[in-house]
């Protein structure tokens, strides 16, 4: 009976409310950043500006190199890893070629999830021991990115055990914590998976436009 629930329902609500309330938190930022009319002349363009803002935010600027290094890689490590498991691992590309594609592609190898569960499971947790023992990111950390932290660790750790010990109590497990991931997503800072494109396009564009080499 739970596990029908899980399995139907509570999938579908997740995931209706997770495209829904992603659009409309994507809608309402370009709808706000629309109305703002800047006056000054164009000293370059914007979209030159934008793009090269985006590229360039992928690696830290040569000051704080050396400082920011750990962190760095433990954020690529956890992205980078948890993008494979998310749509490579193969339970994954089934559920998605069954329930949302209809069409499938070539997952990883077993030694292929394993290293991806390694790098995402260490990216994150150095992450969060960054947060906890940084004196500034843990003054600017609030409850809510704790919560995601550990939301998605319990995810991805339930996620592997079902996988590791083929047991569908723990299949259902882990369905229904990542159903409660997709419910939480739109409301929470995990929302930068989708905005933090736009956010550094729309700073790049702005500065650029006044002549600012950000």
């Amino acid at each position: 009976m739970i596990g029908d629930f899980i399995d139907g329902p509570l999938w579908y609500l997740s995931a209706t409310v997770f495209v829904i309330g992603v659009a409309w938190r994507l809608f309402s930022i370009l709808r706000l950043r629309s109305r703002k009319k800047i006056l000054s002349k164009p000293r370059n363009t914007s979209g030159g500006g934008a793009l090269a803002t985006i590229l360039r935010r992928f690696v830290p600027y040569r000051e704080f190199a050396q400082v920011s290094r750990g962190r760095v890689i433990a954020g690529y490590a956890f992205h980078l890893g948890l993008f494979a498991l998310l749509f490579f691992a193969a339970p994954h590309v089934e559920f998605i070629r069954e329930r949302i594609t209809g069409f499938g592609w070539t997952p990883l190898p077993y030694w292929g999830f394993i290293v991806a569960s390694q790098l995402a499971f260490f990216g994150l947790l150095l992450l969060i021991i960054y947060r906890l023992m940084n004196p500034v990111t843990r003054l600017l950390s609030d409850a809510g990115d704790y919560v995601s932290s550990i939301l998605v660790f319990v995810v991805m750790l339930t996620g592997c055990m079902a996988l590791l010990q083929a047991s569908e109590g723990l299949r259902l497990l882990h369905l229904f914590l990542a159903e409660l991931l997709l419910i939480y997503f739109p409301f929470s800072a995990l929302m930068h998976t989708f905005t933090f494109l736009t956010s550094r396009g729309f700073s790049g564009a702005v500065f650029y436009r006044r002549g600012v080499n950000y």
